[in-house]
């Protein structure tokens, strides 16, 4: 659990630099990294689904925050600040690697379930659908409501950044007129 534990230390700490700092594409990265910090936590506690919806809706908010960013005038200093930089980048990956690995290594070997609750699953697929696929069986019937959520965060999320990115806007009503 320490590693959970530093895990949302650094969620806190990426939450409060997003909040404090003045840059704008500052808080925008403080706050990507909150984000990945929070995937990394579903990971290690061994929710793989929350933590793919997660990444998904983090990186396409991210996308629209920077989009929003950048509009903006920012200043840009070069001098000075190339090293610290450098350094902050890669002791940041370093962490993420570190527990992103310490995460991934503490799941089960593929075919070995270690909860109780997929040993019921895979059980009772067969007797209580009477479907020959589990997978089918478990997504469709066991955890329909959870699948219909996580469908409808990912829909939401590219429906928004596809409402945010694209370049043509709504033609006036004028413009409509003439060319009808």
């Amino acid at each position: 659990m320490l590693e959970l534990n530093l895990i949302l230390v650094f969620i806190i700490i990426g939450a409060i630099i997003a909040i404090q700092v003045k840059d704008l594409l500052s808080a925008v990265a403080a706050l990507g990294a909150s984000g990945l910090g929070l995937c990394i936590a579903f990971l290690t506690l061994k929710a793989p689904d929350l933590a793919i919806t997660q990444i998904v809706v983090e990186t396409l908010c991210l996308i629209i925050l920077i989009k929003a960013t950048i509009r903006k005038d920012l200043p840009f200093s070069t001098s000075g600040r190339w090293f610290f930089n450098t350094l902050v980048t890669f002791v940041f990956l370093a962490v993420f690697l570190y527990f992103g690995y310490k995460a991934l290594k503490t799941l089960p070997p593929l075919g070995k379930p270690l909860m109780k609750i997929s040993q019921f699953y895979m059980a009772e697929a067969l007797k209580e659908v009477k479907a020959t696929n589990v997978v089918s069986a478990i997504t469709l019937n066991f955890r329909a409501y959870d699948t219909l959520g996580e469908a409808t965060v990912l829909f939401t999320a590219v429906i928004g950044v596809i409402a945010i990115m694209r370049k043509k806007g709504r033609k006036k009503i004028e413009e409509a007129d003439e060319n009808d």
